[in-house]
């Protein structure tokens, strides 16, 4: 009969993805919009969806195609 195996749940906080969000967090973090707009003609467009009715834009926070990406990690 082999010994139980022990299982430990990691907090989402403990997650390599989490960990890689947090010190892109602090690079993306002192970014002003306005430079983000400038750097990305098409922002307005690449960070908005329209579905079912609903219209969310996202291009308005400090985030970019590598946050999404690492966004989508996590999840």
């Amino acid at each position: 009969m082999s010994a139980p195996l022990e299982t430990r749940t990691l907090s989402l906080t403990e997650l390599p993805a989490w960990k890689a969000l947090l010190t892109h967090c602090q690079e993306v973090g002192p970014l002003h919009l306005r430079q983000l707009f400038a750097d990305d003609p098409q922002r307005g467009k690449r960070f908005a969806i329209e579905a079912c009715g609903l219209y969310l834009d996202y291009s308005k926070n400090r985030i970019t195609a590598e946050t999404v990406q690492l966004l989508i990690q996590l999840a």
